[in-house]
């Protein structure tokens, strides 16, 4: 159970990092190197590359089968996360998904 946690909670962080490029993706920068090299970006591939280590070890004690399942809640904590951050809103296709996602995962838990 510890490692199932500790899956979830590189999947979050992982999630967190992509919210971090999506809102650097929006500021204008005034060159290539700069729109690289910012804090943001540096910060959100660190969790990136954490978060893929945390994954690795993670591995090693969770089954197999369940990674996919653990890591399909990354399209929850991002859609989350964008309605908090982003202000984005959820229509009816992403949230038709995001059912889909979650009965795949219930399915596959019975």
């Amino acid at each position: 159970m510890k490692y199932v946690i500790l899956f979830l909670s590189a999947v979050f962080i992982s999630s967190v990092s992509q919210i971090m490029l999506k809102k650097s993706a929006d500021i204008s920068y005034d060159n290539k190197i700069k729109e690289y090299l910012n804090p943001w970006v540096v910060i959100a591939y660190i969790l990136f590359f954490g978060a893929t280590l945390v994954n690795v070890i993670a591995y090693k004690y969770v089954p197999l089968s369940l990674g996919p399942i653990l890591e399909s809640n990354g399209y929850f904590f991002v859609t989350i996360l964008g309605m908090i951050f982003l202000k984005e809103k959820v229509g009816k296709k992403k949230a038709m998904g995001l059912l889909i996602i979650f009965a795949g995962i219930v399915i596959f838990n019975l």
